[in-house]
C-alpha cells in the first residue's frame, strides 16, 4: 500500500481534494470558524494518522506544492500596482504601522520567552513568526533556531491571521481598508494576506505590501531583540 503512494501524485491530490471539501464545508456553514484552509490542514492530518502513512510520504507532494510558494507571493505585486495611487497617498503610515506591527510582534515574543522561561534556541525559533517562511527560516538559521519549530509558529500566526482578521476588524471597530490591510499583512504574511484578497482588493493591496515591509524590518530588528 505504501509502496502506491509513495509518488509526489499522492501528496498533491490529498491536498487539492482537502481543500476543496473544505471550500464546500465553508460555503455550506457559512461561519468564519469553517475556514477552508483549517479544514484541509485538521482532514490531512486526520488521514495519515488513522491510515498510519507516513509523513515523509505525504511531504513528496507537498514539497512541490511549496514550489509555488515564492511565485505565488510575487504575484501578489499586481494587486499592489494596482493600488499604487492610493499607496502613494498612505504611504507614510503604511510604513509606521508596519513597523510598529513587526516591533510588537518581536517584544511580543521575547517578553513570553522570559516569562515562560524559554531558552534562546526557542527564542531564536519563534522571533520571526509573523514574516512569510523563506525570510523566518533564513533569520531562524542566522540565530540557531529550529527550522521545524518556525515553520510550526508562521503556519500557526498565518492561519490565526486567515481566520480571526474578519471578527478582530468588527471588535476593534477598524473600518479603514488600508489599516485594516496593513494590520493582516504584518501579522499574517501570506495566509492571511489571502483573507485580505476576499475581503477587499484595497486589504490585499495593502496585505501584499506589508508582507515584504514586514520583512525588511524584522530581518533590521531582530538581531537587536535577539541580543
Amino acid at each position: 500500500m505504501l509502496e502506491v503512494l509513495n509518488t509526489p501524485l499522492f501528496g498533491i491530490t490529498l491536498s487539492i481534494i482537502a481543500f476543496r471539501v473544505g471550500l464546500w464545508v465553508n460555503q455550506k456553514v457559512r461561519h468564519p470558524l469553517a475556514n477552508p484552509l483549517l479544514i484541509a490542514m485538521t482532514l490531512i492530518v486526520l488521514i495519515l494518522v488513522v491510515f498510519d502513512i507516513p509523513l515523509d510520504i505525504y511531504e513528496k507532494g507537498s514539497a512541490v506544492i511549496a514550489l509555488f510558494l515564492a511565485p505565488v507571493t510575487a504575484v501578489l505585486a499586481l494587486s499592489i500596482y494596482r493600488q499604487r495611487e492610493l499607496l502613494r497617498r498612505s504611504l507614510l503610515p503604511v510604513l509606521l504601522g508596519t513597523l510598529a506591527g513587526s516591533v510588537a510582534s518581536l517584544l511580543s515574543i521575547r517578553w513570553t520567552c522570559n516569562v515562560l522561561g524559554l531558552d534562546q534556541v526557542f527564542l531564536a525559533s519563534l522571533l520571526s513568526k509573523s514574516v512569510t517562511t523563506p525570510i523566518a527560516i533564513a533569520l531562524t538559521e542566522q540565530f540557531g533556531g529550529i527550522p521545524a519549530l518556525t515553520v510550526a509558529s508562521t503556519v500557526i500566526s498565518g492561519t490565526l491571521g486567515n481566520l480571526l482578521a474578519p471578527m478582530l476588524a468588527k471588535m476593534f471597530f477598524i473600518s479603514d481598508p488600508v489599516a485594516h490591510g496593513v494590520g493582516i499583512g504584518s501579522c499574517s504574511h501570506a495566509l492571511g494576506t489571502s483573507k485580505a484578497l476576499e475581503i477587499g482588493e484595497v486589504e490585499g493591496a495593502m496585505s501584499s505590501i506589508a508582507i515584504s515591509l514586514s520583512g525588511i524590518f524584522t530581518v533590521l530588528l531582530a538581531p537587536f531583540v535577539f541580543m
